[in-house]
């Protein structure tokens, strides 16, 4: 998952950013003032579609105030979650933060657990998967835990294959390419030529199938992988 924060505090965007990183196993990317955010959201959704699976917006931001980058983002048909990080919390500011578009909002200062239990639950939103365990055919994904087990079987993954698994798993049956994987996966300075991604499905499909009679992870050539009980059509 790949998040977006935009915070003009430094030393509170690298904890958010660290926290997300180490904690929820997110890609996330640093704007310190409102224009940059903007024009990074926007230049990863040109279609409104969004690369990032989560926006985390101060509020109060140089250059451009945290609610005018969510009207101006939304006013494009911009779709990521938005979690607002604001020092008011009347209700005035509260009911038109949600108008502006914002999905949840966490007054400062916050406990950190909460912003992750809070920024989890967003992604899992914009995945439309309310529910934290994700299962296909016999895979369990547990997203709350990062756990996975197929027919009951644990398995251990490293970091960058759970992450791999997990956006396939909020996708499932869904041709994912290569290039939206990494962009996924990565922050803004990923290397769009790396092969990484080949070798995480490698390991990926030996951990899965092994001792099972099925295989999950499907490669369409040209197009890229899809997690499914069964092999898609060509």
């Amino acid at each position: 998952m790949r998040v977006l924060v935009i915070e003009d505090e430094v030393r509170l965007a690298g904890m958010v950013a660290q926290a997300l990183r180490e904690n929820a196993g997110y890609a996330v990317d640093v704007a310190a003032d409102g224009e940059q955010g903007l024009f990074l959201a926007q230049e990863a959704s040109p279609d409104g579609g969004g690369s990032y699976d989560l926006m985390v917006l101060d509020l109060m931001l140089p250059r451009l105030g945290g609610e005018q980058v969510l009207r101006r983002y939304r006013a494009t048909g911009g779709r990521t979650p938005v979690l607002v990080l604001t020092a008011r919390d009347d209700k005035a500011c509260v009911v038109a933060l949600l108008n502006a578009g914002a999905d949840d909002f966490l007054s400062k200062p916050f406990d950190m657990g909460e912003l992750l239990a809070r920024a989890k639950a967003l992604v899992r939103r914009g995945k439309d998967q309310a529910n934290p365990l994700l299962r296909i055919a016999d895979l369990e994904v547990d997203s709350g835990r990062r756990e996975v087990r197929r027919g009951g079987r644990a398995i251990a993954l490293a970091p960058m294959e759970y992450r791999v698994l997990e956006y396939l798993a909020h996708r499932e049956g869904a041709v994912v390419s290569k290039t939206e994987l990494l962009e996924h996966l990565y922050d803004y300075n990923w290397e769009r030529f790396s092969n990484v991604i080949e070798v995480y499905i490698s390991g990926l499909r030996r951990k899965l199938d092994e001792g099972c009679e099925g295989k999950l992870i499907h490669t369409l050539r040209g197009q890229g992988y899809a997690l499914r009980s069964e092999a898609p059509k060509a």
